[in-house]
């Protein structure tokens, strides 16, 4: 058997130890693992009449993966290549064709049936596809075509429906709390509100849970609006209840006030995204100018996923890849590896596409006072959802 082994869309901690996990074990099993290098831009990329791909496929083996698995990212490297939704301008050469000189600049090609000839030239008999909601909507789309996919979720939002963990969170989360609670020397010491703003585009879960583990005066998230005027009271009645004279507050990039929206830039990606960001500049900037006090603003951005996985993020990956190498050798395929209830367990890859996963604000936040709020722990997995 030959497994083909890629990771899509943004770089998480964890990535390497479970591409390393994937290949001992099903090389113990007389496995082949392919690896598919830049995403599905590998298999868009790879040209037939090139005399080498190696630039888009390489053959795995323990002596080329034994010491990935101590650093962060992924050595395979990653894109957010969608090849059913190709752009013009990102047509690979050797595969334009003058039926495309009339196509407008956000016309869309999909390239589908060449990467299906790619997997089938490379005698790669199951792929498996380590990535979030965007990455994994491919593979479901090749899933549909018969190619049989075992799916592996990550995300630092974690955000991917029908798991309950993806790998990177928890290095995401003890990143922030880190950061949160080196800024307190800097917020203590000139007497300011600081405002931090973390990744978190549909979901929240990485403001609300460092919010949680770093005790933070207030904390934004994604899925409910706020009110500037009741959030900078608030904070300027933290501050001056703090004997430093200080607050700080957590919010995501993907939270808005009241009847505003999200803040994006640049033109969409190949999954129809835009680049979001700077909701925490313009909060900043609009405490500085109601209150008139002094304020730090610190974007922690791709610093949260950025280094070595911790030991949870190990865990998982190395469990996950154990789970997905296992399906792939019973040849049990069109299955996402997951966490439900603190077990790992799988769902139908098609699970991707029936919900958009968010906060239980009911359960976990107060909507009134712009905090994380856990009733009761009791019964509750580790993440508490």
């Amino acid at each position: 058997m030959r497994i083909g082994i890629l990771t899509g869309g943004g770089d998480v901690p964890g990535l390497n130890p479970c591409i390393k996990a994937v290949v001992y074990r099903a090389m113990d099993q007389g496995a082949e693992v392919i690896g598919i290098r830049r995403g599905w831009g590998g298999l868009l990329n790879y040209d037939f009449n090139a005399n080498d791909n190696s630039n888009f496929i390489i053959h795995l083996n323990k002596g080329n993966t034994r010491v990935v698995d101590r650093t962060g990212g992924t050595f395979l490297h990653t894109s957010r290549t969608n090849p059913s939704k190709v752009r013009k301008a990102d047509i690979p050469n050797h595969l334009y064709s003058d039926e495309f000189n009339n196509l407008q600049d956000d016309d869309k090609v999909d390239f589908t049936p060449h990467v299906l000839k790619v997997i089938a030239h490379n005698k790669i008999d199951v792929i498996i596809s380590i990535g979030g909601d965007d990455t994994q909507s491919y593979a479901l789309r090749l899933h549909q075509e018969g190619v049989p996919v075992v799916s592996i979720p990550k995300t630092m939002d974690n955000d991917v429906f029908g798991t309950d963990y993806c790998i990177g969170f928890s290095t995401a989360v003890t990143r922030s709390v880190d950061f949160i609670t080196n800024l307190r020397t800097v917020a203590g010491s000139h007497e300011r509100i600081a405002v931090v703003e973390l990744f978190g585009r549909n979901s929240g879960e990485t403001s609300l849970v460092s919010a949680y583990l770093a005790g933070v005066d207030r904390a934004l998230i994604s899925e409910v609006p706020f009110d500037l005027d009741k959030l900078a009271k608030y904070l300027m009645d933290d501050k001056k209840r703090n004997p430093s004279n200080y607050a700080i507050m957590t919010i995501s990039e993907g939270a808005h006030p009241i009847g505003g929206s999200v803040i994006e830039s640049g033109p969409e990606d190949a999954y129809g995204h835009r680049k979001i960001g700077g909701i925490g500049e313009y909060l900043e900037a609009q405490i500085t100018k109601k209150m008139g006090v002094h304020t730090v603003y610190q974007k922690v951005a791709y610093l949260m996923r950025s280094g070595e996985p911790d030991a949870l993020d190990r865990m998982v990956a190395i469990s996950y890849a154990s789970l997905a190498t296992d399906l792939v050798l019973r040849k049990e395929y069109g299955k996402l590896v997951a966490l439900k209830g603190g077990r790992y367990t799988t769902v139908p890859i098609e699970t991707l596409t029936q919900g958009v996963k968010r906060v239980d604000v009911d359960e976990l936040y107060d909507s009134e006072h712009y905090r994380p709020k856990v009733s009761h722990v009791f019964g509750k997995p580790m993440f508490l959802y």
